[in-house]
């Protein structure tokens, strides 16, 4: 039976890697990756001498082909994303998805998830806002949707977190300013980084602090909203 490997790799520091990830990556007989030059950065640094192939959103169907070809001849594969753990606001999801209802490989593939960092929860867990309950949104939409979701979020009983990209930042902090403008929110910025950064408050004072300090509005953001 062959096995398919969900492999979860570090979101910033690289030290970040579970030593049952490097097992892992060093075992299979390919590593999928959404970028391979980004996960080379890996594989150099923990000596990992497997083959690399690219699967991301933009792979053509002849590359998924490929891929299940290699299973059913019994290849044990890898999965990995740019950074964090792969399916979770990530072109992968699609893929396990297709390996688990395909008619040859659903009874002929273990999927085994290989845990570690996620933006999402290191986020959380350092962000003094409540985790007994909350709701992921993934990344927002860019138009259609976008309102709706931002009046869902002022209405919500739960804390509800969500990933901006710092072209999209300023505007988010608006939207939240109009829509909830006394929740309290948690910017978490270059997660795991050298420049790395929690900082709360109100919409309008985010955004405040954003704009006198453009510098920060570089890097990743997980938003969390009380």
């Amino acid at each position: 039976m062959s096995k398919f490997y969900v492999v979860a790799t570090p979101i910033g520091n690289l030290g970040d890697i579970t030593l049952r990830a490097i097992e892992t990556l060093k075992s299979v007989d390919l590593i999928l990756c959404e970028d391979t030059r980004e996960t080379k950065k890996i594989l150099d640094k923990y000596g990992i001498n497997t083959p690399t192939m690219s699967y991301h959103a933009q792979s053509k169907l002849s590359k998924t082909d490929k891929i299940f070809e290699l299973l059913e001849n019994g290849k044990n594969l890898a999965l990995v994303s740019d950074a964090g753990t792969p399916g979770i606001s990530d072109p992968g999801a699609l893929l396990v998805s297709k390996i688990k209802e395909h008619p040859h490989l659903r009874h002929g593939v273990d999927v085994i998830p290989v845990p570690g960092p996620t933006a999402l929860i290191t986020a959380l867990s350092a962000s003094g806002l409540p985790t007994h309950e909350f709701t992921f949104l993934g990344f927002l939409p860019h138009k259609k949707g976008r309102e709706t979701l931002f009046k869902e979020i002022a209405g919500a009983k739960r804390t509800m977190v969500f990933y901006e990209s710092p072209h999209r930042i300023l505007k988010t902090l608006e939207s939240l300013q109009k829509f909830c403008p006394n929740k309290k929110v948690c910017l978490a910025r270059e997660l795991t980084k050298i420049y790395e950064e929690f900082k709360i408050g109100s919409p309008a004072e985010l955004l405040k602090y954003l704009k006198e300090n453009k510098i920060k509005q570089k890097g990743e953001f997980v938003v969390i909203v009380a």
